[in-house]
């Protein structure tokens, strides 16, 4: 019983101090966007701002500064790649597995063998694709560029998640005279809620952290996603590091709030979808 009881606490503080590891950065974030320039360059600089001040933060929320408008592209961007990605993965997914067909095998492999190519890889080819149907400085280009990232994910999830749903639910929902698609709609899907939504959350954050795509397909910089807005301002204001902090802080924000009210959804469908392929 004391055994136990030691290696339950040893886990426990195992577990504390890679919480702190991973949490630290993110705390000298804010702290350092809380602080006035004097106190970032203190030595040795304070572990909590003794004069509290949200001027940076006001200034990259001021109608003069180009942090909305960076954010507005963002949202418009990721939603749309989201969407897209989310919605073409689903059937595909399902289709993967449930039915045997001749390549299949084939094509999962492929779907893997996407995620292991680098963005730069297909970005010439889809500058020249865009350019020729003039999609170039539109929305469309970086959206549809992003949900191929997010869409060989999503299927390779999905897919095991549908796996993982006894095929007797199929069976039952044709004795009670449902077809492939009303068993899908009506069944298959909300069981597989969780399992979209994780599919939907990390196909956004894709997205929502492309820098390359964004700054290739928009050479307007009122068009551009808030990572290229974040590039630009470090090399622009290498000094003031609160606002630069403070810019940070409000990228991330969307991500860090989808985690922590998506959480309950996100353990469900990656634990629910850990089955054999």
């Amino acid at each position: 019983m004391k055994k136990s009881k030691k290696n339950m606490l040893s886990l426990i503080i195992i577990g504390a101090c890679i919480f702190v590891v991973f949490i630290f950065p993110l705390y000298w974030m804010l702290v350092t966007a809380l602080k006035t320039q004097l106190e970032i360059f203190q030595i040795p600089t304070p572990l909590w701002p003794r004069d509290l001040t949200f001027e940076a933060f006001e200034k990259q929320l001021s109608q003069s500064s180009d942090t909305l408008q960076g954010f507005k592209n963002s949202i418009i961007i990721a939603v749309g790649a989201t969407v897209i990605s989310t919605v073409l993965s689903i059937p595909a997914s399902y289709g993967l597995a449930r039915f045997n067909f001749k390549g299949r095998k084939l094509i999962i492999l492929l779907f893997l063998i996407t995620q292991m190519l680098p963005s730069t890889l297909v970005l010439t080819a889809l500058y020249v694709m865009f350019a020729k149907v003039k999609l170039l400085n539109n929305y469309w280009a970086p959206i549809l560029a992003d949900a191929t990232l997010g869409i060989p994910f999503s299927v390779i999830i999905l897919r095991t998640y549908f796996i993982s749903i006894p095929k007797e639910l199929d069976e039952a929902a044709k004795i009670d005279g449902c077809g492939h698609i009303k068993a899908f709609i009506k069944i298959m899907l909300p069981i597989a809620k969780p399992g979209i939504v994780v599919a939907a959350v990390f196909s956004f954050v894709y997205a929502w952290g492309d820098l390359i795509y964004g700054i290739t397909f928009m050479t307007n910089p009122t068009m551009r996603p808030i990572t290229s807005s974040i590039y630009n301002y470090v090399q622009q204001y290498q000094t003031l590091w609160n606002s630069t902090m403070a810019f940070g802080i409000i990228a991330i924000s969307p991500v860090v709030l989808i985690f922590i009210f998506m959480q309950k959804y996100i353990v469900s469908g990656l634990t629910n979808g850990a089955v054999k392929a």
